[in-house]
């Protein structure tokens, strides 16, 4: 039977409704601070209103009846309101700016643990430049817009039912007059932001393409160089550059339409008040030249706000197209545990594998009912070409994978009913390609038990033999190394490495040979390392140098996914099949 993956399932978010919905399930705890917004928004559009309506009745009261005294006191009470608009705009931005960087702190945050409980097939599958463009680019494309364009919302709609209400009072011939522009900046906007949906979309898209290519050429630099293939990454970059700027262009141009689009019918509505108002104010006298200011003003204020939420609204399809990259990668298949665990206790370091069945892609299997068993404190290498399936058992020990059929045991139990941070608490790793983090070789060594002393790691150190070298570096353990652990020799990586499992004293090792292309004197010092932890302790290592492993208690032969031979050095010699083939060819080629 089918082994259950224990996942989640997978939903996608599909439209900008579904995606807003869930921006604001994180905006709803601030729902408090949102209210005071709110409330300083509607404050200040109501003084913005109130500002030219006053300017108008003091053209009207005041200057057209010279009365002096009083045109002091209404000017200063004017000043007054325009400083309280503005003081409150201020502290709006300031309260919602808060409001903004605590959303996208919490964004990011889910987004990132969310990563490390994905499975390693979700990684194999995606570059890492691309991923990193949806924790940098995409979310600080959603912290602009809560940063600014909720607010510019709020109040360009406020804005626009207070000017349109405080006109009808005043004037609704002229407010009729006004309103004529109406259409043409519906078909206007509607014509553009049709068009900028998809292109957007299109620009954030390629922009993380780009980014996972220009992370993988810079991690890649050295094989770029050593086949001369420089001219060929820039002929792929460029063409991928063009993409983008192709996008971005007619993403920003489209946009761009629309303030000119405004601009243009904002002074056409405002001739249109001019003439319309100075006619009916000579020809009828129902209105006056204080409401024809009045007028004036509010048409930008009528204008500018359906200007602002145009704008904002590509804005807002921008960062969409942003928040919806995050959601699809929140919802990813997250793996889960076994709905009962049990717990592991002590290990001795039995391992065994009935009937084992993975496939990569639901192709041919990477490896076929593979069955083998290894007692307590014993050392099995996996031999075989590229591709047999060494790499795959590994990966399946320690659950990075999950078999199709078949069972995985450690002391007997059922490993897919033990928690993987349990399980691989009692494992080393000292892989082929050692990986070191940017910090110091004492953090590095540490990283195997994060409770160590700096005593018990420079102990570590010594047994790995890395502690020699160390000392010779001018901060010795707290010399720090790059991304990578650029700045040191391969064969020093592997030791640092093996001090890091040394420290994490495990009791099952999984080894994957990392002594080629390397120094003589190093490899004798990284395999006396090895031989120091691996004692006492049950050892599955992929042996790519067959001389290596000739003292392993099981060898176990693998090819096209198959375990085709099983047993000691000697004894498989014996038998004159594969692995003998296997190992006269190595001899002949380091004799050759």
């Amino acid at each position: 039977m089918r082994n259950d993956r224990f996942t989640k399932k997978v939903t996608y978010a599909k439209n900008w409704k579904k995606t807003l919905f869930r921006i604001w399930k994180y905006l709803d705890v601030h729902r408090g601070k949102l209210i005071l917004v709110l409330s300083m928004v509607m404050v200040s559009s109501g003084l913005g209103l109130l500002g030219p309506f006053l300017i108008g009745k003091t053209v009207d009261n005041y200057i057209a009846t010279n009365d002096g005294n009083s045109l002091i006191v209404i000017l200063i009470f004017i000043g007054a309101v325009y400083l309280c608009f503005s003081l409150t705009s201020f502290l709006q931005s300031f309260v919602m700016i808060g409001i903004g960087q605590t959303t996208v702190f919490s964004m990011r945050k889910q987004l990132f643990e969310h990563l490390h409980k994905l499975p390693i097939k979700f990684f194999d599958k995606r570059q890492h430049g691309e991923l990193m463009s949806r924790i940098t680019n995409d979310i600080d494309n959603v912290s602009q817009t809560l940063n600014s364009s909720v607010i510019q919302v709020f109040s360009s709609v406020l804005t626009l039912i207070g000017t349109i209400t405080v006109m009808l009072i005043l004037s609704p011939i002229l407010t009729l007059i006004t309103m004529s522009v109406v259409p043409l900046m519906f078909f206007g906007m509607k014509w553009i932001t049709n068009r900028t949906g998809k292109l957007f979309k299109e620009q954030q898209k390629y922009l993380g393409e780009m980014n996972g290519f220009i992370q993988e050429t810079i991690s890649g630099q050295t094989i770029v160089k050593t086949f001369s293939q420089e001219d060929k990454m820039i002929e792929e970059f460029m063409e991928k550059n063009e993409r983008l700027k192709k996008a971005g262009y007619w993403a920003q141009t489209y946009s761009g339409f629309i303030p000119k689009l405004m601009n243009m019918l904002n002074n056409l509505s405002f001739a249109i008040i001019a003439g319309a108002g100075g006619l009916l104010a000579v020809n009828t006298g129902i209105v006056t030249i204080g409401t024809i200011l009045v007028f004036t003003e509010y048409s930008r204020q009528f204008t500018r706000p359906l200007n602002d939420l145009a704008n904002q609204f590509n804005t807002l399809l921008s960062a969409i197209a942003g928040a919806e990259r995050v959601f699809e990668i929140l919802d990813e298949e997250e793996v889960r545990e076994h709905s009962s665990t049990i717990p592991l206790g002590d290990v001795e370091g039995e391992v065994e594998f009935k009937n084992v069945v993975f496939t990569y892609d639901d192709d041919k299997p990477t490896i076929n009912n593979v069955s083998f068993r290894a007692l307590p404190g014993e050392t099995v290498a996996l031999v075989g070409p590229t591709g047999a399936g060494k790499t795959t058992i590994i990966n399946l020990l320690a659950r990075f994978y999950e078999p199709d059929y078949g069972k995985i045991y450690l002391d007997g139990k059922e490993i897919s009913r033990i928690t993987r941070a349990e399980l691989r608490s009692k494992m080393g790793f000292v892989l082929q390609d050692s990986y070191l983090f940017q910090g110091t070789i004492m953090e590095n060594i540490r990283y195997g038990d994060l409770s160590a002393s700096d005593e018990e790691v420079m102990e570590a150190a010594k047994m790995a033999n890395a502690h020699s070298f160390i000392s010779k570096l001018p901060n010795q353990y707290n010399t720090v190394l790059k991304q990578g652990g650029s700045g040191i020799s391969q064969g020093q990586k592997q030791l640092i490495s093996i001090a890091r499992a040394m420290l994490s004293d495990p009791t099952v090792l999984i080894l994957d040979e990392a002594t080629s292309n390397i120094d003589t004197i190093t490899e004798m010092k990284i395999q006396d390392a090895l031989y120091k932890l691996m004692k006492n302790r049950t050892s599955i290592v992929i042996a790519h140098r067959l001389n290596t492993i000739q003292n392993a208690d099981q060898i176990l032969v693998l090819d096209n996914g198959q375990l085709i031979e099983q047993g000691t050095h000697q004894s498989l010699l014996q038998q004159k099949g594969f692995y003998y083939g296997l190992f006269h060819s190595q001899i002949k080629q380091e004799i050759g």
